[in-house]
């Protein structure tokens, strides 16, 4: 049986501006294995990663996770007062 990684990846961080990875290729043996990811908005971002690195679920998740954003909760609550028929200010 084969040495088969996801096919879609979420970093916790940033990496160069892009959250959303796919598997592009993949190598190594043992404690060298490695897999080439390529940003989904960007497919010029290719990048080499560690498959331990992958492995690690504070740096990475398998799938496409949402990400949420830092002012949703403003954001939502903004939404709820404007759905509720509040007429904006007039000048």
């Amino acid at each position: 049986m084969g040495w088969k990684p996801a096919q879609a990846w979420t970093s916790r961080q940033s990496v160069e501006g892009y959250r959303h990875f796919r598997l592009v290729l993949q190598g190594g043996k043992g404690k060298d294995r490695w897999v080439e990811l390529e940003a989904v908005l960007d497919a010029s971002l290719r990048r080499r990663f560690p498959w331990q690195q992958l492995r690690d679920p504070e740096q990475w998740t398998s799938g496409w996770q949402q990400i949420p954003t830092e002012d949703s909760s403003q954001l939502t609550e903004g939404s709820a007062m404007n759905s509720e028929g509040s007429a904006s200010p007039r000048p």
